[in-house]
């Protein structure tokens, strides 16, 4: 079901999370210790927004497994980043590995990616298109039922001009996945949806721990400091008490370092451009029981 983290912060080396920790994103790729299944090698991709250009997130992914992609280990060394997203999959059953199918996905300034999946999405695909906007329909390039609940997430942010980014955000979130159980509930399907999810502009971020019901929610982890610090493969998170510089949320603990916490299940992350996190109940009013 995937694995994936975010990083906002001082600009750090793409690799300070993706290849040099004792259990970076590459290692996750085959040694998940969270899932029954350790293996996350249906393709990888990673998202980050360079400093002279923030409102244009690049995005590289590829179907090959992470652990053996000599491309992402040459451009994790060399580059520098204040957002960072990457993701390792493993793709649903029924869902094609392809390029199109890797995350993170990107719309204009916002960049998405989504541990998980949802319950019985064959069954409710069609119904959920049907209630998008042109615009977010035409922008489905692949087949999965992250790339769905992201284009749910931009028409559901359009639609709130009223608040402010962050709240913004949230609610979108929020909109979405109400849609997604709704979808279900009206189709009667009754395989619960796990959906960690996070989505950033490049200054703030939302994230989610989410399953329906009483399912367990798939595992997610924060960690904030002063400096997410690696020195020959030792990484940790610097806290002396001063300006909190740095955010990582990941479905697996990174290090051993001790200020991995875990994020409580049905609930939300909000971090602000200043990295204050408000952690917040996810509400889906739609929910199935």
């Amino acid at each position: 079901m995937c694995r994936f983290a975010l990083y906002l912060g001082s600009p750090i080396r793409i690799s300070a999370l993706v290849t040099e920790p004792d259990h970076s994103i590459i290692h996750q790729s085959y040694r998940s210790r969270e899932r029954e299944e350790p293996l996350n090698g249906d393709g990888f991709g990673i998202g980050w927004y360079a400093a002279d250009q923030p409102e244009h997130p690049a995005v590289f992914k590829d179907i090959t497994p992470a652990w053996n992609n000599m491309n992402l280990a040459d451009l994790a060394r060399v580059t520098r980043t204040g957002c960072l997203l990457a993701h390792v999959r493993a793709a649903s059953p029924g869902l094609p590995v392809t390029r199109l199918n890797c995350h993170p996905f990107r719309w204009n300034d916002f960049v998405f990616m989504h541990n998980g999946l949802v319950g019985g999405f064959h069954g409710i695909a069609r119904r959920l298109r049907a209630g998008l906007s042109d615009d977010a329909y035409g922008r489905l390039l692949g087949t999965t039922d992250s790339e769905l609940v992201f284009a749910l997430f931009s028409d559901a942010y359009l639609a709130r001009p009223d608040l402010p980014a962050g709240e913004r955000m949230a609610a979108a979130v929020v909109a979405a996945i109400t849609r997604v159980e709704a979808a279900s509930a009206e189709a009667g399907e009754t395989e619960p949806s796990q959906i960690n999810l996070a989505v950033t502009d490049g200054r703030r971020a939302v994230v989610t721990r989410y399953a329906t019901g009483a399912a367990r929610p798939n595992s997610l982890y924060v960690d904030t400091g002063e400096e997410f610090n690696c020195t020959d493969g030792v990484c940790h998170m610097r806290r002396d008490g001063g300006e909190r510089a740095a955010v990582i949320v990941a479905s697996e603990p990174l290090s051993d370092d001790s200020g991995w916490k875990p994020v409580a299940a049905d609930h939300m992350l909000l971090i602000d451009e200043t990295l204050q996190i408000e952690t917040r109940p996810l509400e889906v009013v739609a929910e199935r029981r």
